[in-house]
């Protein structure tokens, strides 16, 4: 068995989540291989593997505009491999289940074999921070379910997709996001605070960030993921 993993994460979630299931197919003897969703990741050929999983954030009710960009990207295909998309978010909202319409629309194009996805809340590092203690929660309850899950994916359990429509057309509303993103972050400065460590532009998943004379400068293609502040080494100080 042979499993090829492309997930796209901006806080630490997704990773999270994903590298569980790496982890626990990697100790009963599967042959799996990681690459990080990013601009100019690797590309594998998904005609050498039994399982591939799309991890990626809900971003707005949607997957991430690079993991659309991406799946695109992806060549027709005419094996027997399944694929899983593996999600999170900060909340189970019921309008969350219409992110996967999109990348499953895009698959079924390319005649890949899409099983079903898997949704895990894990805290909400946008907007509002949750509690230390809901945040042990969420992940006390992501590890129980992890093992039974990746368990299920392996012996190629198929689970059935949302597909209310009204989940489907707000989600489409909500792409809005993949245009204005872009442009807003087109406007993105740092503070008086930065100390010039360049690791903004280091972590930037879409290489969007370059440092000019010591100060970060934010380009045109910007997505929203937060792995800059994320990654930032003088927040991590405080």
């Amino acid at each position: 068995m042979k499993a090829l993993f492309y997930v796209f994460s901006g806080t630490g979630n997704t990773e999270k989540i994903c590298r569980s299931i790496y982890d626990i197919w990697k100790e009963k003897g599967v042959d799996c291989k990681y690459i990080k969703l990013q601009k100019d990741c690797e590309i594998a050929n998904p005609r050498e593997y039994d399982r591939i999983i799309i991890g990626y954030p809900v971003h707005a009710f949607n997957a991430p505009q690079p993991v659309l960009k991406f799946l695109k990207t992806f060549p027709k295909y005419s094996g027997n491999a399944l694929v899983y998309f593996i999600k999170t978010s900060g909340e189970p909202l019921r309008f969350n289940d219409g992110s996967c319409a999109r990348p499953y629309s895009i698959l079924k194009k390319r005649s890949y074999s899409v099983a079903g996805e898997y949704h895990y809340v894990m805290p909400y590092n946008m907007i509002f921070r949750h509690s230390d203690r809901m945040a042990a929660r969420m992940w006390r309850a992501a590890k129980i379910r992890l093992p039974i899950e990746a368990e299920e994916m392996l012996q190629g359990k198929r689970k059935t997709l949302p597909k209310a429509l009204p989940k489907r057309a707000f989600s489409a509303f909500m792409r809005i996001e993949h245009v204005a993103m872009p442009i807003l972050g087109r406007f993105f400065k740092t503070t008086d605070a930065c100390i010039s460590c360049g690791k903004c532009a280091a972590v930037c998943p879409m290489k969007n960030i370059t440092m000019e004379n010591g100060i970060p400068v934010f380009g045109k293609e910007c997505i929203g993921c937060t792995r800059c502040s994320f990654g930032c080494q003088k927040m991590q100080l405080k």
